[in-house]
């Protein structure tokens, strides 16, 4: 039997699995979308959102586990992967698959603390992760089909968020449309970084269909709607105006960024600097976005 200290190990080792990076990147939607949604600031609802919060990540842990338990063979074969598979660190495919079950299994418990609209769309995002991860469904190797997939997702990430404090509505699916165009385009980028990858082991992405060049050009020009996306909906006074301001500040180092990745041969290196970079570009868009939204909402100080 196992003792305690080996037990520990075992699962700070299982644990070191998940992709916390990425998940982290990932609260950013749901978090905004409770933003929007909320209205005054309560200890009330600062405990929703803390169950928000909670239950999000470990929703999007789940995924990426998912994604990483069906993908396995793929990333093994995969020079820029191999070294970080859960099973060349002595991790096995049964252990991961438990895991993700139980991450699952934990944030539809949260989730369900809060109301039955967020707890749908939580499904909802399982049941894409499923689509796109899972053999023999499997849509993340069908082009097009990956991409409205990961339209729907996004929108259904900030949803989840928006859900909490108030029912879906125009607005809220008019700023999740940014967010779901955002996040697709962040995922063709991707697909463009892992082509070679992807080319080797079969799988049909929008990069290895239609080849990286255009792959990326079309993902910038669905970063170029969603920025303009965003520039209308404050001219509308649907979103702070300021952010208008953000946009033309961000979309010119977007574009040379991106001209940049172009020059060096869209290269594994290359694309990921890309990635980095813009996503710091648009971490700082929603800090904006959260702090124009407390002020033109007033609610900076707690309720008792």
């Amino acid at each position: 039997m196992m003792d305690r200290p080996q037990g520990a190990r075992r699962v700070l080792r299982l644990l070191s699995c998940i992709r916390f990076d990425e998940v982290l990147v990932l609260q950013g939607a749901p978090l905004l979308g409770a933003v929007f949604a909320m209205g005054h600031f309560t200890y009330q609802s600062a405990a929703m959102l803390l169950l928000l919060v909670a239950g999000n990540a470990f929703l999007v842990a789940h995924i990426f586990m998912l994604n990483d338990w069906s993908g396995v063979h793929q990333d093994l074969r995969d020079p820029t992967r191999a070294a970080g598979v859960f099973i060349n660190r002595g991790i096995r495919r049964n252990e991961i698959g438990a895991l993700l079950l139980i991450l699952l299994a934990l944030s539809l418990m949260t989730l369900s603390q809060l109301n039955a609209a967020t707890l749908a769309i939580a499904l909802s995002i399982a049941v894409a992760g499923a689509l796109y991860s899972i053999p023999h469904v499997y849509l993340k190797g069908i082009p097009l089909a990956n991409t409205l997939l990961h339209v729907a997702s996004g929108l259904l990430h900030f949803l989840l968020g928006y859900s909490v404090f108030r029912s879906p509505d125009m607005n809220g699916l008019q700023i999740g449309l940014f967010f779901a165009t955002i996040f697709s385009a962040g995922h063709l980028t991707q697909e463009v970084r892992d082509c070679e990858a992807d080319l080797s082991n079969g799988i049909q992405t929008n990069a290895v269909k239609f080849g990286k060049k255009r792959s990326f050009i079309a993902s910038f020009v669905l970063f170029t709607l969603a920025d303009a996306l965003l520039v209308l909906l404050a001219l509308r006074g649907t979103v702070p105006q300021v952010l208008a301001m953000v946009v033309a500040l961000i979309y010119p180092l977007h574009f040379y960024w991106m001209l940049q990745a172009m020059r060096e041969g869209l290269t594994f290196e290359s694309v990921r600097s890309l990635q980095t970079r813009y996503r710091a570009l648009y971490a700082g868009m929603g800090v904006v976005m959260i702090v124009s939204v407390l002020l033109a909402q007033k609610w900076i100080y707690l309720l008792p």
